[in-house]
């Protein structure tokens, strides 16, 4: 058997249709991947170019976005300043797009003792999304004015993956102190040190892939993240390569041998840290199936759960304006704060509650995941992360 046939039993083996649908040409990427490092994959494959190492799709591809100043991309409110940047530390270099609202944009945003204290959003794109898309979309930039917090939008680089996935399925990167979870805390404590921000009210939030690298940051830096907010995501740990990513988004457990990260036979991979969350899924999502969404409030109610008293459960239905119907899960402490939320979208798919029309996964049928993720953050008390 060559490696083509192997990939495709292992593709069907997990319930994955790579002919047509949100998974479609994932083969010929894992093929093309293969070819590029010199392995054969059978007598039709052409020869491919030199690939990037993390090659790899695992989400479905979004539609271009124009750039900002067209007009339908409307990232930045009048007022507020939004700026690209680089950052750089030992675990690698990436771009990032920095929010200021209009509160602190007219004045100097340096921090200083006068004007320290506005709340930080880290914003993690999707597969294929970029900072301009994702705040398009998510709107959030305005909320920014409208609430007096600062946003930022780290980018992935093509180099790391040629997709712009965040890598949340690679077991070195779901560590503290090694590859993307501690470029990325690098550069948001940086933003902190030189930014009017709070750094105890700093707050990350991702969809799909950046949803699953936003567990992964609540897991590994939870000192430096008050609250974790997952769109169509992953619980932490759920893969630890591709063909185990492809499974875990189609809501099977790992292919092949061996044990899935996560599990009793591998503990260093269960999520401990009790940090609050608030997770989004639609129950017709067939990119990323609702499960996933399911497990990140499990291991967050587990977290919570394993503190004196527990958490108390509550559910209630509801309806957007738009008719969308959905059904919210709080979990909440002995004092009544709500630990960790969960909203089941009834009838969505793989797309932003309530996103605009100007971003790529989004679905303006509501309710409005950016809003209501915002309340739960700033709800947070906060800690002295000083």
């Amino acid at each position: 058997m060559n490696i083509q046939e192997t990939i495709e039993r292992a593709l069907a083996s997990a319930g994955l249709n790579t002919q047509s649908g949100p998974m479609r040409g994932v083969s010929e990427t894992i093929r093309n991947a293969l070819a590029s490092a010199g392995l054969a994959v059978g007598a039709a494959a052409a020869p491919a170019q030199a690939a990037p190492a993390h090659d790899n799709v695992v989400d479905v591809v979004a539609r271009e976005v124009p750039a900002p100043g067209s007009d339908a991309t409307e990232a930045a409110p009048a007022g507020g300043q939004f700026v690209l940047r680089s950052f750089s530390a030992p675990a690698g270099t990436r771009a990032y797009k920095l929010y200021v609202p209009v509160q602190a944009a007219g004045a100097q945003t340096v921090k200083t003792a006068k004007t320290a204290g506005l709340p930080l959003v880290v914003m993690l794109h999707g597969c294929t999304q970029s900072a301009d898309d994702f705040a398009a979309g998510t709107q959030m930039n305005r909320l920014a004015d409208e609430h007096g917090f600062v946003v930022v939008y780290p980018e992935q680089a093509p180099g790391a993956n040629a997709s712009r996935c965040w890598n949340w399925f690679r077991a070195e990167d779901q560590v503290r102190g090694a590859g993307e979870p501690a470029l990325l805390a690098a550069l948001v404590q940086a933003v902190v040190a030189e930014h009017p921000v709070d750094p105890g009210r700093v707050y990350v939030a991702g969809l799909s892939a950046g949803a699953a690298m936003a567990v992964i940051l609540g897991e590994t830096y939870p000192e430096l993240f008050a609250a974790v907010g997952a769109h169509s995501g992953l619980p932490y740990a759920a893969a630890h390569d591709i063909p185990s990513a492809m499974a875990a988004m189609k809501g099977h457990g790992v292919m092949g041998m061996g044990h899935l990260p996560g599990t009793p036979a591998d503990p260093r991979r269960q999520a401990q840290q009790a940090v609050p969350v608030i997770v989004f899924h639609g129950d017709l999502d067939h990119t990323v199936q609702h499960s996933n969404g399911e497990r990140i409030v499990q291991q967050a109610a587990r977290a919570h759960a394993a503190h004196p008293a527990g958490l108390q459960t509550s559910t209630e239905q509801g309806q957007a304006p738009s008719g969308r119907r959905y059904t919210r899960t709080r979990h909440t402490n002995a004092q009544g704060q709500c630990l960790v939320e969960a909203w089941t979208l009834h009838g969505a798919g793989h797309a932003w509650s309530g996103g605009a029309a100007a971003g790529s996964f989004t679905d303006g049928n509501g309710p409005d995941a950016s809003a209501e993720m915002l309340r739960f953050f700033l709800a947070q008390p906060g800690q002295g992360k000083g």
